[in-house]
């Protein structure tokens, strides 16, 4: 999935990678469990039943926009197949790397798609105050209170009225370790933040690394070191704060966050802890995060936090499983519970009102639809529709994801540099936590000067 591209100064390697670069080298071997090989298109069935409503729909087109692209357009389009079956509606796709710039351009112009994948709920904000967005059918806020934890719903929501189901998901709480190297070493996976800590100290007694870590990505150097942060936020302070803060609705450097940014610390300026196999602390700075976790693979370190998408940049072969080269385990909770859960996803957005695009999105805010493209995708997609099959995704690690998504217990949190303001979230905080690694910087310099940065009202 595309996460982070376009106009917020995102491109392909800003804070989660364009899906183009991320399955480079992501071969059928590269990860194991799951369905395998995919589907054929022409095999997909789906109940028709939801799309006779709409009335006689043959003979229309549907256009959507999107920022996914070539090859990874292919599972997209396949998985409308059923659909267009079912309706005689032709679906027309067109997927452009300068997506969120191109798309406000054609709405202002009047040249809107019918349907765009949006992937920011800043920029759905932002278009609906257009007056181009139209508020979500009947039949497509039933799906997505029936098959998305409410808070999904929420980011799809402006003042009020809701308009945009979500489509993918991604999930950024996951530590990647080796299970190979877990089980000769006698290490058993940590359920809680206390036993994380406690292996940690355990790995560094050892003489070894247990952390690797890197924040380069660019002129997007940074983001990483922001997921760190939300992570621990959502741990430290709870859901609601978060909220408070990515709104802010309190300061940036509300000493709530600052408890939490020490926690990082802990382990990220830790030089007992990191940077094994890639230098001292300053160098997680300039290591690119693509290239971070390979050290666990040569056993100059034990744990890296990062999203599930890093998947594919294990290299081609590597074993993706609980009992291959590396896995992942949820970054853990520090009270009881099941941990929170941070990541992004994509929402579909309409321009119009008529019975063929809003046909279409019903079908892609249905269980029908997120199977549908879990058959026909490779590894590295994934949904938090709650009537996904996870059989029916193609990695165990997605699998894991979804599992994650549909616990009643856990807390989902979008992204909070995705939902901040442009000049915070992809600017001064990158900047401001690259600092704070690269340079020393104190926790509290490093959050007042965010603050200070936040654009006035």
């Amino acid at each position: 999935m595309i996460k982070r591209t376009g106009a917020r100064g995102r491109a392909a390697l800003a804070g989660g990678l364009g899906v183009a670069l991320l399955l480079a080298g992501c071969g059928a071997d590269a990860t194991s469990g799951g369905s395998g090989d995919t589907a054929d298109a022409s095999d997909l069935k789906i109940d028709c039943a939801p799309y006779k409503e709409f009335g006689d729909l043959k003979g229309k087109t549907v256009s959507v926009y999107t920022s996914i692209v070539d090859p990874e357009d292919k599972p997209q389009i396949d998985s409308y197949v059923p659909f267009e079956k079912c309706t005689g509606i032709d679906v027309k796709y067109e997927g452009s790397r300068e997506f969120e710039a191109q798309l406000v351009v054609r709405v202002k112009s009047g040249n809107a798609p019918d349907i765009a994948f949006i992937p920011q709920p800043g920029l759905l904000a932002n278009l609906v105050k257009t007056g181009a967005v139209v508020a979500a059918p009947k039949q497509v806020e039933a799906n997505v209170d029936k098959y998305w934890d409410e808070s999904w719903k929420t980011y799809g929501t402006v003042d009020g009225t809701f308009y945009a189901a979500p489509l993918g998901a991604n999930a950024k709480s996951f530590v990647w370790y080796s299970p190979k190297a877990f089980k000769d070493a006698g290490y058993e996976v940590p359920k809680t933040w206390d036993e994380m800590l406690e292996l940690t100290d355990k790995i560094a007694k050892s003489g070894a690394k247990p952390w690797c870590a890197g924040i380069g990505s660019g002129d997007a150097t940074g983001w990483p070191a922001t997921d760190w942060l939300e992570d621990v936020m959502l741990r430290t302070a709870g859901p609601d704060v978060y909220d408070q803060w990515i709104a802010h609705k309190i300061p940036f450097n509300d000493p709530r966050v600052a408890q939490a940014l020490d926690k990082v610390g802990e382990i990220l300026k830790n030089p007992k802890y990191v940077n094994g196999g890639l230098g001292d602390v300053k160098s997680i700075a300039s290591t690119e995060f693509g290239d971070a976790g390979l050290p666990i693979l040569e056993g100059t370190c034990w744990m890296h936090r990062q999203a599930s998408f890093y998947q594919a940049n294990w290299p081609k072969g590597t074993k993706v499983a609980e009992d291959g080269d590396v896995f992942a385990f949820p970054l853990p909770a520090m009270e009881d519970g099941a941990a929170p859960v941070l990541g992004g996803g994509e929402f579909t957005a309409a321009f119009n009102d008529e019975p063929a695009t809003q046909a279409f999105q019903t079908y892609l805010s249905s269980a029908d639809w997120a199977n549908a493209k879990a058959k026909v995708s490779g590894p590295g997609w994934v949904s938090a529709n709650t009537g996904l099959d996870v059989k029916n995704l193609a990695s165990p690690i997605d699998q894991l994801a979804a599992k994650m998504f549909q616990d009643p217990g856990a807390v989902f949190r979008f992204d909070g540099s995705d939902l901040m303001p442009g000049e915070i979230g992809a600017g001064a905080e990158w900047k401001e936590l690259t600092n704070w690694i690269a340079s020393g910087k104190s926790t509290q310099q490093v959050l007042d000067d965010v603050e200070k940065a936040w654009p006035k009202a």
